[in-house]
């Protein structure tokens, strides 16, 4: 799979909609998270990006013109022990608590099924970090999709990865592209460079790369597995 480059990605595609990056550093010692969000609706534009307990949920900025709440309020990023566990969703929830009660992430995700917003039917995303000792970590990734449209069928996939190169990160969005419907993501994972030595050069390259007429948010965290030092970074378009 050819190694692309995550800024061209975002800057050719007016819409991916929501997206998961998960990688690692070019120095290979640290995981690099990214989640962002995007919108075409004043309700889906209406959101931020607000640090948590153990992550960030994703909040009205104006609460008077808050329309529907169910599928754009949730908890996007979890932190549980030495995991992370990044949705689209409030799938975050399922995962954490399966995992949580010694489930796994695919089992969690089982119970799960595409957004019920037809004809889009947008499909979920979720990623995993686990810390397996030594500075190492693996990553898991999955969506859950209508069958080509049909949305009295979903499709499952999932993706293991026990170890990434240096400098290489795993990106899956919810959309391949803008549309009416919209066309669902396709194929396995997008195999991109991640080449920003902090959290704050990587937040400002995708940031300046998403459509900035549809961006909405965007969350980085840079996690040492050694340690569990955390740096973290937020943007968002309403602030």
């Amino acid at each position: 799979m050819e190694l692309l480059d995550l800024a061209t990605l975002l800057r050719e595609n007016s819409y991916p909609g929501r997206g998961i990056v998960i990688g690692r550093t070019a120095d290979g010692k640290k995981s690099a998270v990214a989640y962002f969000i995007m919108g075409r609706s004043q309700n889906s534009r209406n959101r931020i990006f607000t640090k948590t307990e153990d992550g960030i949920r994703t909040e009205a900025f104006d609460p008077s013109k808050m329309v529907d709440p169910s599928l754009i309020i949730y908890r996007p990023v979890r932190r549980l022990g030495d995991r992370l566990i990044v949705t689209n969703g409030d799938q975050t929830d399922t995962v954490y608590d399966a995992v949580k009660a010694g489930g796994s992430f695919e089992d969690a995700l089982r119970t799960r099924t595409f957004e019920p917003d037809g004809p889009n039917w947008t499909p979920r995303i979720s990623g995993m970090t686990s810390h397996t000792g030594a500075g190492e970590f693996s990553v898991q990734l999955s969506i859950l999709k209508s069958a080509d449209g049909n949305g009295d069928c979903c499709q499952r996939y999932f993706f293991d990865y026990p170890s990434l190169p240096a400098g290489e990160g795993r990106f899956l969005h919810t959309y391949k592209q803008d549309g009416d419907p919209i066309p669902s993501f396709e194929g396995e994972p997008e195999r991109v460079a991640v080449t920003a030595p902090n959290a704050a050069a990587w937040a400002e390259e995708l940031w300046a790369n998403l459509n900035p007429d549809n961006k909405v948010s965007l969350y980085v965290v840079y996690t040492d597995p050694a340690t569990g030092e955390r740096d973290e970074v937020i943007r968002n378009a309403n602030q």
